[in-house]
């Protein structure tokens, strides 16, 4: 179900703001995961509008930079979700979709209906929901947007996106209570030092077992022209380190087309 045809264009952050029985959807819609250990599965993706970080290479530009969304209610979402009877995953993601209150509830409801849900994340965070797999995207110092990569141009969110990127007691507390993936969009070889050390920050905070399996790296990129330009240097880099190499394979298959 694309929602577009009465979608509210949002100016500004829907960070706080909260409707009761409600989220903000910008598209909810029947695919394969992309992404993770999980590539390939049949899944409805919830998405959800509104972040609290801006990463200069977001390729959910309409739920960060400039948010659009619909607000649907609680009923609403779960029965667009039934109506794919195909799938028994459910991936809710955003945005940041863990921002919102409304989103545990939802998460809770899945779980009772039966999905397994996987919650994509940037790891800044903790809710105590019904995840049966938290896919976390710790953000790298490569996603801040500095003024040359400002998709606005108006220098407001580099600052704030670099104070706000890593929380290590968030990440100590969803590695301990979900089934979890750490899942790191790479750039270049200057992005492995910095996963490196986030892991080893990470291990030494939690008493979690953090396989070198559970890290995945994934090439930046939304486009099939992108993503050419990168794989080949990540496959690298997760063979050089040990790491688990993810595709995207949704853009793989369809490119950079809407509600895939």
């Amino acid at each position: 179900m694309p929602v577009n045809a009465d979608t509210d264009v949002v100016d500004g952050d829907v960070d706080n703001v909260e409707t009761d029985g409600s989220l903000p959807i910008n598209e909810l819609f029947y695919s394969l995961q992309g992404e993770g250990k999980l590539a390939g599965v049949p899944s409805v993706f919830i998405r959800t509008s509104g972040c609290n970080l801006r990463c200069w290479f977001c390729d959910s530009y309409h739920t960060s930079w400039e948010p659009t969304h619909a607000w649907l209610d609680l009923d609403t979402i779960v029965d667009e979700v039934k109506d794919h009877d195909e799938a028994d995953h459910v991936v809710v993601t955003g945005g940041e979709p863990l921002i919102h209150d409304e989103t545990v509830r939802l998460l809770d409801r899945l779980s009772t209906a039966g999905y397994h849900t996987t919650v994509e994340t940037n790891g800044t965070i903790y809710r105590d929901a019904s995840i049966d797999l938290a896919s976390i995207s710790p953000k790298l110092a490569s996603s801040t947007p500095l003024p040359e990569k400002d998709p606005k141009e108006d220098g407001q969110w580099a600052d704030r996106h670099e104070n706000q990127r890593i929380d290590i007691d968030a990440l100590s507390h969803l590695v301990e209570d979900y089934g979890f993936q750490l899942k790191f969009v790479t750039m270049d070889q200057d992005d492995v030092s910095d996963i490196n050390q986030l892991v080893d920050r990470l291990r030494a905070s939690t008493d979690a077992v953090i396989r070198d399996s559970d890290v995945l790296l994934m090439p930046e990129g939304a486009t099939r022209e992108r993503l050419n330009e990168r794989r080949e240097l990540t496959a690298e880099m997760a063979l050089k380190h040990g790491y688990q190499y993810t595709p995207r394979l949704h853009v793989d298959l369809w490119n950079d087309a809407p509600e895939t």
